[in-house]
């Protein structure tokens, strides 16, 4: 039975990920940070069936003692300081825990284990003010948000321990996935919840910042299949995993809205300049013709039918 470490379990990606590697008859650990109480609400139909380890990203003596109790053949560093619009607040914690925290993973793998298998969680953000579009694995980083330049730092080191150590670390340039459990603080789901709240009599406005900008979103239920197969291969490398459609927050307004079947969706929508970031990122659109050549990955859920699937969760959940 193969055993996998996986960071940041308790996010989004590390429950849809813990479910697939659990359904591939693997014996799956969870890092979640000490003195803290983790919100496990995401894997709380799975505590009986994964091991959580306490360890924390700021600290290598927890990551090299995690690493020892479960002896994985794969590591999935998932943990980051994961929300862009927080890093322009707490953009130092945000090197500290997406940037160096990621180097602290790959330092203690080094050391306890070289010959682990490390998947490392990169991001379209790194593009940022991207100078071609679509982006792909060649494309040139230029980050606008301290999030972005946090990952750009990690992935460098990736490459940098995969180059000078040989150690199989894998980056997964991943672009926007979401999906039921995405937080509450990110737009999409801002807006999924939103739309369920007024279907409700409740509230009455979704405020809500740049609506021009264009993402490329997927589902992150299809999303940890690619990272799944990234460590599959023979070789370590780099993968832009999206969908190749982009569209734009005003785009995924009007699809929830129609959906819940509200009419007049401008009369519930307000824009507010807290919600304006610094340097905005004006269009991102995935190339992953790579991941579909060599991993054989396709994304399988659409645009509409992941809004659709939000919103209805959302609705559901409120329902109860």
């Amino acid at each position: 039975m193969k055993k996998a470490l996986v960071t940041g379990i308790t996010g989004q990606d590390g429950s849809y990920l813990a479910e697939l590697l659990l359904d591939k008859g693997y014996e799956v650990s969870g890092l979640v940070r000490r003195n803290s109480t983790p919100n496990k609400e995401r894997i709380d139909h799975l505590t009986d069936k994964v091991e959580l380890i306490e360890g924390d990203l700021m600290d290598l003596s927890s990551l090299m003692n995690a690493i020892k109790k479960t002896e994985p053949e794969e590591i999935y560093n998932l943990a980051a300081m994961s929300f862009v619009k927080a890093s322009w607040d707490e953009p130092i914690a945000t090197g500290e825990i997406t940037g160096l925290g990621s180097t602290r993973v790959f330092e203690a793998a080094r050391i306890v284990n070289p010959k682990i298998k490390v998947y490392q969680a990169a991001s379209s953000e790194m593009f940022g003010k991207a100078e071609e579009v679509p982006q792909n694995e060649r494309t040139r980083f230029h980050p606008r948000s301290p999030y972005g330049i946090s990952k750009v730092y990690a992935y460098h080191s990736a490459v940098n321990y995969r180059e000078s150590y040989d150690m199989f670390v894998s980056c997964g340039i991943l672009f926007n996935h979401e999906s039921p459990r995405r937080g509450l603080e990110f737009v999409t789901r801002k807006i999924s919840e939103g739309v369920a709240r007024i279907k409700f009599g409740g509230d009455k406005k979704i405020l809500l910042g740049n609506m021009d900008a264009k993402r490329d979103w997927g589902y992150a239920g299809d999303f940890v299949e690619a990272m799944w197969l990234m460590l599959q291969q023979d070789k370590a490398d780099d993968f832009v995993v999206g969908t190749g459609e982009t569209h734009s927050v005003r785009e995924f307004v009007e699809t929830a809205f129609d959906y819940a079947g509200i009419k007049n969706w401008q009369n519930y929508i307000k824009q507010d300049e807290k919600y304006m970031r610094p340097a905005e990122v004006d269009i991102l659109l995935a190339d992953y013709s790579k991941a579909k050549r060599v991993l054989g990955w396709e994304p399988k859920v659409k645009f509409n039918k992941l809004v659709e699937m939000m919103v209805q969760a959302d609705i559901d959940r409120l329902a109860k």
